[in-house]
């Protein structure tokens, strides 16, 4: 009985970061060894994200349990599991810049905020620009208009300086 006390707890956290994650990322690891894992773990230290090797049964109990069971067909075979509770980008660039240097790992299927997202999905993610650089984009959208009518402002101005001084200059020869 003990033992399967203890598979209900995995069960149940794993089901926790189900909940809490923003975005969670199967992978297939076959052919990562030890010191590969170590690397792409260690790129993945940020603070809320964690990758770590499921067994699939317990997964499959999670999944079910909360109301992702369209994942489970999609995450047949040996899986590491990448839970991110904040940043949904950047994980996942690390992850194919992990793919692109040692073409070793897979990318089965992801659930982002709640809905499955299919590996060329995930991909698209990745290549998104960063948040830093996506806010800047907005601001200068949002900040083009405004800066056109105070240059438009400054050039009429400038005009009635101009001519202000011509007129100034004539008066005075």
């Amino acid at each position: 009985m003990p033992k399967i006390d203890a598979k209900k707890q995995v069960v149940q956290e794993i089901e926790q970061k189900l909940q809490d994650a923003m975005l969670v990322v199967f992978t297939d690891y076959r052919g990562i060894n030890v010191d590969e894992m170590t690397v792409l773990r260690n790129k993945l230290r940020a603070p809320g994200v964690e990758y770590k090797v499921l067994k699939n049964t317990l997964t499959e109990f999670a999944l079910n349990n909360t109301g992702h069971s369209d994942v489970i067909p999609h995450i047949a075979g040996p899986n590491a599991v990448l839970f991110s509770n904040e940043d949904p980008v950047e994980p996942t660039k690390v992850i194919y810049e992990f793919i692109k240097q040692y073409k070793k790992l897979d990318v089965k299927v992801a659930i982002l905020q709640g809905q499955m997202l299919s590996a060329d999905k995930v991909k698209s993610l990745a290549d998104l620009p960063p948040r830093d650089a996506l806010i800047a984009q907005v601001l200068g959208t949002m900040q083009a208009p405004i800066s056109s009518f105070v240059r438009v402002l400054d050039a009429n101005i400038s005009g009635l300086a101009r001519v202000l001084n011509q007129i100034r200059e004539q008066q005075a020869s």
